[in-house]
């Protein structure tokens, strides 16, 4: 086993973007947990579950076969056998994927895929937990964040660059939900490890905060 390095924060922080980088500057292989999180909330509602059915969730999740593969550097998640990664990336599924993942038997489902994957190569993890509960031993812990009107602005950027229609004040309602949603669950809350570095990239540029954590490896030697 070689390196791990732990990326937690809220969402719109800039973890996937942030890890993608660091990644392929460090040659490692980038895992986007929360991809597989929402690979099973899109399962869950294409089978008419609702977030706050968790027994049917519970029995729901086990038929879902989630895969991770990597097609050109490129993480690929697949359920049952298709490419969801066009799919998986809607406030719905996010929400969903929020409320889901605060069930015990859905983090247990996936939880050793995720821990499977740092086990024979060098990786780094984006998420909300891992370097609390998905690798408590990683070589490296970040705990990236903003304020919430910063994430919202940033989300709101992205859809109308898609060409999707959007309101800002509904954004940021949504992310204020989803922080209060992902802090207070009972399995797992999004939290900084003691051990983490804090990592505030309000005010920072992307390339400002790559290469802060690069630094912050190269101390821990990795």
């Amino acid at each position: 086993m070689g390196y791990s390095i732990a990326i937690d924060g809220p969402a719109g922080a800039g973890k996937s973007t942030i890890a993608k980088k660091v990644a392929a500057k460090k040659g490692c292989c980038y895992v986007d947990t929360g991809a597989i999180y929402r690979a099973m909330a899109y399962f869950l509602l294409e089978n008419g579950v609702k977030g706050e059915e968790t027994d049917r969730i519970a029995k729901k999740c086990q038929e879902a076969n989630i895969r991770v593969a990597y097609e050109a550097g490129e993480q690929q998640v697949f359920l049952n056998g298709e490419n969801v990664n066009s799919k998986i990336r809607t406030e719905e599924v996010g929400q969903m994927a929020s409320k889901s993942a605060a069930v015990p038997q859905v983090r247990s489902w996936l939880i050793d895929l995720q821990r499977d994957l740092a086990v024979t190569q060098d990786v780094i993890m984006d998420g909300r937990d891992i370097g609390t509960c998905v690798l408590p031993q990683a070589t490296v812990k970040i705990y990236l964040t903003a304020s919430a009107d910063v994430r919202a602005k940033r989300r709101y950027d992205e859809y109308c660059a898609k060409g999707m229609d959007c309101d800002y004040e509904e954004i940021l309602n949504t992310v204020k939900k989803r922080d209060m949603q992902d802090m207070t669950r009972a399995i797992a809350p999004l939290k900084q490890a003691d051990d983490a570095v804090l990592l505030d990239t309000s005010d920072l540029s992307i390339e400002e905060v790559v290469d802060r954590i690069l630094e912050i490896c190269a101390e821990k030697g990795c």
